[in-house]
């Protein structure tokens, strides 16, 4: 038999462009050394695609295409969401696991993925559902371990190690489970492309086959994703746009807290986060994330402020570190880890422009206290109070709180739900709310009856207040 020919073949990494020869900026999308040497076989074969994933040939060996009345398709009973009992991933995912539907979780290694996933294969197990977990990275024995360890109901849950393609392919259509989890899709490899696992041309392959047999079967998938030092998910961005879902697990690693992030759901909201602890035995839900990040704030310190920011539907209390201190260089130092570096500098040339504080001789520092960022403008008012109060060395109270955005004006602006992070203010004990006093005529004052609400029009009323 003839063999199949070998062509070496430059595949851009971020919209899957293919060029027979290098080139240093893509054609397509413009991004410059996104361009990666890859060896595929010139084949005349179809694929799983055509035959065993989709179904149905016709009498040519071809395949047929069935299509189906609109108002016929159901969408209820069997095709409605499944509920995985952990509230934080439903939340993310828009109430729930959408049968049928692809969902791709990337992270930072150690982050935590396997673990969650490894939690919803029991939590989903025990609602009677068959589940299919196919490791490419770890042998059985392996996982058996992980799961004592986080004490996974194991009654419906099959293992397979296995990074064949086609292969995992026919089991998952064999056995029909109620959900899969695929780990990792970077150690997956299809015999009908010669390039090594993991390149763009296998995780794009084995990312459309398992696309294939989830939409046919509607079985929900989870995709483990590796990510980049960039932080993206390793692999052409091709494969980011044909599943259903992209989830990111994030987290410092020195801190125990992790975040699971939507950017992308065909199902639900981009906005909403979970919240995660984790712990010696697995991922713990965290409730109450205000009272989480807020815990162990110092008491009558200079340079503290608590901003609310809205992720999703979900008001969520922070707490804002600034430190303002005298210069030993000609250029003064500024920093800001959890905020907007760009947005601190317009905040500090606000401050001294329209308050009057001269900053061209401090270093400015801007920290956010428990790793979340804070890129909502309506917590521009509590780092302008908590840079003042550093500077004066005057605390802010500790029962106080301040929401809104500051213009270049110094005007104080209106910012959207304002009565949901108040509600969540005052839940949390703070007895005092330093607000744009054009919202205050929005709002109905029997619902903060233990709140003292102090309305500014303008920046110095605020610092004022201090």
């Amino acid at each position: 038999m003839p063999k199949d020919k070998l062509k070496t073949v430059y595949v851009c990494t971020t919209c899957g462009e293919v060029s027979t020869r290098w080139l240093g900026r893509c054609p397509s999308c413009g991004e410059w050394n996104t361009m990666v040497e890859d060896v595929v076989r010139e084949t005349k074969s179809r694929g799983l695609s055509s035959q065993s994933a989709r179904g149905g040939v016709s009498s040519a060996g071809m395949h047929e295409a069935v299509a189906s009345k609109l108002k016929d398709i159901s969408t209820t009973e069997k095709h409605s969401r499944i509920l995985t009992g952990i509230s934080e991933l439903d939340r993310v995912l828009g109430g729930g696991i959408v049968v049928g539907s692809v969902v791709l979780l990337g992270g930072e290694p150690g982050a935590g993925k396997s673990t969650l996933l490894l939690q919803l294969c029991g939590a989903v197990s025990a609602k009677q559902i068959q589940v299919l977990y196919v490791t490419g990275e770890e042998s059985t024995r392996q996982v058996k371990l992980r799961a004592l360890r986080l004490k996974v109901s194991q009654n419906d849950i099959s293992l397979a190690a296995e990074t064949d393609i086609d292969a995992i392919c026919e089991l998952i259509q064999h056995t029909k489970p109620g959900l899969v989890v695929i780990d990792s899709i970077q150690t997956m490899h299809c015999s009908d492309i010669s390039s090594s696992a993991g390149s763009v041309s296998q995780v794009k392959e084995c990312t459309s086959r398992l696309l294939a047999v989830a939409k046919t079967n509607e079985i929900p998938t989870f995709i483990v994703g590796h990510v980049n030092k960039d932080g993206a998910i390793a692999g052409p961005k091709v494969m980011e746009h044909i599943v259903d879902t992209v989830l990111y697990f994030e987290g410092d690693k020195m801190l125990p807290y992790r975040i699971l992030r939507a950017v992308k759901n065909r199902y639900g909201s981009t906005n909403e986060i979970g919240m995660f602890d984790m712990t010696g035995t697995g991922l713990k839900v965290i409730e109450n994330p205000s009272l989480l990040l807020l815990e162990g704030r110092p008491v009558g310190v200079s340079g503290n402020c608590v901003a609310c920011t809205m992720e999703g539907s979900r008001p969520i209390l922070s707490e804002v570190q600034a430190l303002a201190t005298k210069s030993g260089f000609g250029t003064p130092r500024r920093a800001a880890c959890g905020f907007d570096f760009n947005r601190m500098n317009l905040l500090l040339a606000v401050l001294e422009k329209r308050a009057g504080f001269f900053m061209g001789n401090l270093d400015v520092y801007i920290n956010i206290v428990g790793g979340l960022d804070l890129d909502e403008t309506a917590c521009d008012l509590s780092v302008c109070m908590a840079v003042i109060s550093s500077l004066l060395d005057k605390p802010v109270p500790d029962d106080m709180i301040a929401i809104g955005e500051v213009g270049l004006g110094g005007e104080i602006r209106n910012v959207i739900n304002l009565e949901a992070r108040l509600r969540e203010a005052q839940r949390m004990g703070f007895t005092r709310a330093v607000i744009p006093k054009h919202s205050m005529r929005q709002l109905d004052y029997e619902n903060f009856s233990n709140m003292e609400l102090l309305g500014v029009t303008y920046i110095k009323q605020a610092i004022s207040l201090l």
